[in-house]
Parts: structure tokens; sequence; C-alpha cells
């Protein structure tokens, strides 16, 4: 019996349905009930919550997440080797696991929550980890489907995920997951939680939707910063001329110099800058009229 129900532990299961994990597939199992509850608990009260996992593996987070109270978990997993513990977990759970075994980077689970709003809690495979979470940042209209994020990353990419203007990890990354949501790394797991061990050490992340965020279009968000950081050794006037704008106006509305870099404009200061790219390009777009 585990820490935190009266299923067998994860060890034993793994080694029952020879689940060793596939670095194809990005995986790491998370073998410590006592942690996985922990990850859990991050995303706050789950009683009548319902959670989409992402690569579940063989359930350790599933379980905690089930066993801490949570109205419904959807696992999403890629692994066709996972599906059989996990059917072991939902039949301990019945009605309450709803195992998909699909690519999470093809699967919208809107048809799923019909007018519920979900948290999502995972510790995600590494090699789809920055491009999941740039998806689910990215989707329209906002606020999204989900009120919360509570994801694993290595800590280099959590650095670059909650970084602020000044700092070495600030860059595209951080404009976008700071424009839209509240971003804070809780805590670090070493690598001796995982089988196999990764050669770095991992981070839980918080991501919580702003309501409201600055207004701007996203495409121009994400090509004002995508240019900027592009050539992040260079001043704005610089790197800001492969948008094929004036960079010393986008600089202006956004009262920046334009000798700065990148690296020292707030996440606001991107904003302004997209907002004007918008204005200009709508403006040549739009025909005079005689």
């Amino acid at each position: 019996m585990s820490a935190i129900d009266d299923l067998p532990p994860l060890r034993e299961i793994i080694r029952e349905h020879s689940l060793s994990a596939r670095k194809s597939l990005g995986q790491n199992f998370l073998l410590d009930l006592n942690l996985t509850a922990r990850i859990a608990r991050a995303a706050g009260p789950l009683e009548g919550a319902v959670v989409i996992e992402v690569g579940p593996g063989p359930g350790g987070l599933t379980r905690a997440l089930l066993a801490l109270g949570a109205k419904r978990v959807i696992a999403v997993e890629r692994d066709e080797r996972a599906l059989a513990p996990l059917d072991y977990i939902s039949r301990r759970y019945p009605g309450r696991l709803h195992i998909v075994h699909a690519d999470a980077q093809h699967f919208d689970p809107r048809p799923m929550l019909g007018d519920e709003r979900a948290k999502i809690v995972a510790n995600l495979p590494y090699n789809i980890a920055t491009a999941l979470l740039v998806d689910w940042l990215s989707i329209e209209p906002w606020p999204p489907w989900f009120d919360m994020m509570v994801l694993m990353f290595q800590r280099e990419v959590a650095e670059r995920i909650v970084a602020r203007e000044n700092e070495e990890a600030y860059g595209r990354l951080a404009v976008l997951a700071n424009w839209r949501t509240e971003t804070k790394i809780l805590f670090d797991v070493s690598p001796a939680a995982f089988v196999p061990q990764p050669k770095v050490t991992s981070s839980v992340v918080r991501l919580v939707p702003r309501a409201a965020p600055e207004p701007c279009d996203r495409r121009a968000l994400e090509q004002v910063a995508a240019a900027a950081f592009g050539q992040r050794r260079k001043m704005l006037r610089q790197s800001l001329k492969s948008l094929s704008i004036d960079p010393a106006r986008l600089a202006e509305a956004a009262h920046i110099d334009p000798t700065r870099r990148a690296e020292t404009i707030p996440v606001s200061g991107f904003v302004a800058m997209a907002r004007e790219l918008t204005d200009i390009r709508n403006t040549k777009q739009t025909p005079h009229k005689e």
C-alpha cells in the first residue's frame, strides 16, 4: 500500500508492466508519491476540479490528483504501454479518470469540458514541454479554458518562463508567458526523484491566466519579441529592422530609447511596440478614399 492510496507502489506497477522510460518520448517517471502529492496540492484545492494531465506514465501524479479529491482527471497519454497501468487506477477511482490515448500536441480537451474550466497539472515530457506551453499560452480567445497550470520543466526552461527584464534568462518565452499569465517557480525537484535520473534539476512552475492582459495582437507581440531577441546583443534600432517598419517609430510609441537592448525592455514595452506595429500595418492596408 502506498502513502496516498491503497494501490501498489509505483515500482511494483512498473515492474509488473515492464514499463521502462523511453528517451524518444521525453519520459522520466516520478515515483515518489509524497512528491507527486506536493505537486497536486500546488494546484490549490482539488475538490470538484477537472484536471488535464499530460504524460501521466505509470500514474504517480494521476493517483495524487485523484486521492486529493479531483472530480475528474483527463489523462492524455501517447505511450500505449502506459494505458494498462492507468486503467488499473481508473478501476480504483470509477468514473473519475478518463484516459485519452493521443498526442497532447494535437489534443483539444474542450469537447470533454463542456462549460467547465480545468486545471492543467503535469510532469511534462521534456521533449515537448516548451511547445505545449506556447500552444496553451497562444489560445484564442483569452481567457482560456483553464484557470491554472502547474507544470514541471527542466530548471533552465522554468527560469526562462518566469524571467523579468534585465535577467539573463529573459527572452521571447518570458514575454509571452508573463503577458498572459502570472508566473512563479514553486519548488525544485532533484534528479534523484526520477527514473531514470535526468542530468538536470527540474522545477515546478505555476501559471495563472490574467483575466485581462494588456491589449495587443498576440502575433504582433510574438513578432516584435522574435525580432528583438533574435539579435539580443544589438540595439532595438538595429534588431527591429527585420519587421520592415521604422524601429524608431515603434520605440517612440512605447516611450523607449531605441538604443536599448531587448533584455532591458519590460513586457509592457513589448506590448506597446506590438500595438504600434499593428496600427502601422492596418493603416497601410486601409485604402485611401478619393
